[in-house]
């Protein structure tokens, strides 16, 4: 990031995040797209330098409730997300999800997703944003919705293992 500072880049964090990282993602990220407790988007909204704009967030959503995801369940995530809105440092943007590797048809997933962001924003939340879908199916997430897609495989190839 620094190396690239001169440029104009919207830099966007996806990940787990832990809580002894939080300051560093406030203070050099536009984005997060993976917010799962309030604990988290609290430290983010207090660490975040008041100079900068506010950190645009996503609710992560664990559509499959597989425990080696993060994510909040579905049942979560308005409360998740009105706590979000009253922070003034943060901004909620919408929802993210990785659909189960399960051998379910992931655009019935990202349909669900759609929907969940529909009801929030009838129930007062604006939201504009689905970051769904990855390389292996991105165009079925187009086609539900998303705003984001996440292809680094499709652009730079699978990841090298140890």
């Amino acid at each position: 990031m620094d190396a690239l500072k001169d440029l104009a880049i919207t830099w966007h964090f996806i990940g787990q995040l832990q809580a002894n990282k939080t300051r560093a993602i406030a203070e050099r990220f536009d984005w997060v797209h993976t917010i799962d407790r309030s604990k988290i988007a609290e430290r983010l909204n207090d660490q975040r330098p008041k100079v900068l704009a506010p950190l645009n967030v996503l609710i992560q959503v664990n559509q499959g409730g597989e425990t080696q995801k993060g994510g909040v369940a579905e049942r979560e995530v308005e409360p998740l997300a009105r706590a979000i809105k009253a922070l003034p440092h943060l901004r909620l943007r919408g929802l993210m999800t990785i659909p189960p590797q399960s051998g379910a048809k992931a655009a019935a997933f990202f349909a669900e997703l759609a929907t969940l962001r529909d009801r929030l924003t009838a129930a007062g939340l604006e939201l504009d944003t689905l970051s769904m879908g990855m390389s292996a199916d991105f165009e079925e997430a187009i086609a539900a919705g998303a705003t984001v897609v996440r292809i680094g495989t499709a652009i730079f190839g699978a990841r090298r293992t140890a």
